[in-house]
C-alpha cells in the first residue's frame, strides 16, 4: 500500500468551493412523530350497513341497463371455477340433468320459473342444466329482455358456479349451460 498523498491548499480550497457550507448531523434517524396516522379502518358495523345495500341494490328489480344486449355468446365463472370447468361447459362434457324453457314467458314470469327450476335442480342434487331463453330476435324494432335477464339473474345466483351459452344442438345463442354448486 502507498502512502497517502498530502492534500494541496489549492485543492483543498476548490473542493470547499464546490461544496460550500456544511452542517453536521448529529442523528441520521427519521423522525416519525411528525407523519400523519393512518386512515381507520372501517368499523364492523358500517361494513355490514355496506354489505346490506349492496345486496339490496343486487336483488333489486334489473334496471334498463341490465337488459341492454349483451351479445351473442354468454359466458360466466364465479370466483375460484378454473377455466378448463368453463371449457368442458362450453364443449359439452357436462351430461345435462333438466332443462327449462323460458319462451313465451314475460321478464316477471320468467324470473319466478327460473328460480323454481334451479331450487328444484338443486334438490334434485342436478349439477349441470340447460335453460332456454330465446334469442329475442322476433321484434326487430325491440332489444331482445329476455336473454340479458337470464344473464343478469345467473350472474348473481350464488348457486351458479358458471354458465355460458349452449352447444347449435342445444340451441346455441339461444340456452344456456348452466354448472351449479353442490348442495
Amino acid at each position: 500500500m502507498s502512502a497517502k498523498k498530502p492534500i494541496s491548499d489549492d485543492d483543498s480550497a476548490l473542493f470547499r468551493e464546490a461544496v460550500g457550507d456544511v452542517k453536521s448531523v448529529r442523528n441520521d434517524r427519521i423522525d416519525l412523530s411528525d407523519q400523519k396516522p393512518k386512515a381507520k379502518t372501517p368499523s364492523a358495523a358500517s361494513k355490514k350497513e355496506d354489505d346490506r345495500s349492496v345486496m339490496a341494490a343486487l336483488l333489486d328489480d334489473l334496471s334498463e341497463n341490465d337488459l341492454l344486449e349483451t351479445g351473442e355468446h354468454l359466458a360466466y365463472t364465479s370466483d375460484g371455477v378454473q377455466r378448463s370447468v368453463l371449457r368442458k361447459l362450453k364443449s359439452g362434457k357436462y351430461s345435462l340433468q333438466a332443462a327449462v324453457d323460458l319462451h313465451g314467458y314475460t321478464v316477471q314470469e320468467a324470473r319466478v320459473v327460473l328460480a323454481e327450476f334451479l331450487k328444484n335442480s338443486r334438490e334434485k342434487r342436478h349439477l349441470c342444466v340447460r335453460i332456454i331463453h330465446g334469442k329475442g330476435r322476433k321484434q326487430a324494432d325491440k332489444a331482445p329482455r329476455l336473454k340479458p335477464a337470464v344473464n343478469q339473474w345467473l350472474q348473481r345466483n350464488k348457486a351458479v358456479l358458471a354458465f355460458c351459452s349452449a352447444r347449435d344442438c342445444d340451441g346455441g345463442t339461444g340456452a344456456v349451460y348452466v354448472l351449479l354448486k353442490k348442495l
